[in-house]
This record gives C-alpha cells, structure tokens and sequence, in this order.
C-alpha cells in the first residue's frame, strides 16, 4: 500500500472528509498539523507548488491536491490503483 500524507489543520471541515473517505477506505496515513507551526507549512507549500490551503495531500510520494481533488479521483476510479501501488 502507498505512503500516504496529509497536511490539515484541527477546525479545517474539508480535512476532516479528506481523513474520513481515506480511514473509510481503510488507509492509514501520517497527518501533519500546520495550523501552529509555520516551518512545516512552509515546507507544505514547497511540496505543493505554492499551494497554501489545507489538506494538501501526497500519495507514494506524489502530490494529488486538496480533498476536491481526492474526491474526485475516487469518484473517477483513480484513487484505489493509486493506493495499491
């Protein structure tokens, strides 16, 4: 199964989806809190190309975006291959 990180923070609501589809689908992940802690959100943002909103997620490695984002891969099929790998 892919490694999998998410970056969120406590009162985000689209963080909190992102977790629960992916706790659904059974994944563990590593989450990152950035809300206190502008080092680890800079370095958030230095993965994701700029991007400032949370979650920012990362599986195998590979940024795939915010929860809009995760959504959509799974509802395209695309999210399951890409947590096997």
């Amino acid at each position: 199964m892919a490694n999998v990180e998410i970056y969120t923070s406590p009162l985000c609501g689209f963080c909190h989806a992102a977790k629960r589809l992916l706790t659904q689908k059974g994944v563990g992940f590593v989450e990152t809190d950035v809300s206190r802690d502008a080092a680890q959100k800079q370095a958030m943002m230095q993965r994701a190309n700029g991007r400032h909103t949370v979650p920012q997620i990362f599986i195998g490695g590979k940024h795939v975006g915010g929860c809009d984002d995760l959504f959509a891969l799974e509802r395209a099929g695309k999210l399951d291959p890409m947590l096997a790998a």
